[in-house]
């Protein structure tokens, strides 16, 4: 079974949409085998978007992470990669499809809901980091 890490930003947990995110994820027949709600330091936002760390968006992008609660999950299925991809949306909320995670719920390209791995290295690197497994 295929694996990957998924994060409800803190816009999404302040504004209450964790129990909508996790409902279209379970409806879609995937399962959250983790899950921890949770303030994350500084450190571990900076090694989760090390690939963007000389990018003019990294510093604003580590300090809204960093700064309230976030949902971390491990969710597994067939081809859940993938497929939460989808259902997330484009990063940029203007263009973001209506019925996406971002589509429906993104102000703005930063704080942008959620979270999800974007290939199977990724995830691992991410779970990894997140709950210290693989």
């Amino acid at each position: 079974m295929e694996k990957t890490f998924i994060m409800i930003k803190p816009d999404g947990v302040r504004r209450g949409l964790m129990g909508e995110i996790i409902g279209r994820i379970e409806r879609k027949g995937f399962k959250i085998t983790k899950a921890k709600l949770f303030k994350p330091n500084v450190e571990l936002v900076e090694n989760h978007y090390m690939e963007h760390r000389e990018k003019d968006f990294f510093n604003e992008l580590v300090n809204f992470i960093a700064e309230d609660l976030v949902m971390a999950m491990k969710v597994e299925g067939e081809a859940v990669i993938e497929v939460m991809r989808l259902m997330i949306g484009h990063r940029d909320f203007k263009v973001a499809s209506p019925g996406t995670i971002r589509g429906d719920f993104a102000n703005t390209i930063t704080q942008n809901i959620i979270h999800g791995s974007d290939s199977l290295e990724s995830a691992k690197r991410e779970l990894n980091l997140w709950f210290e497994e693989f």
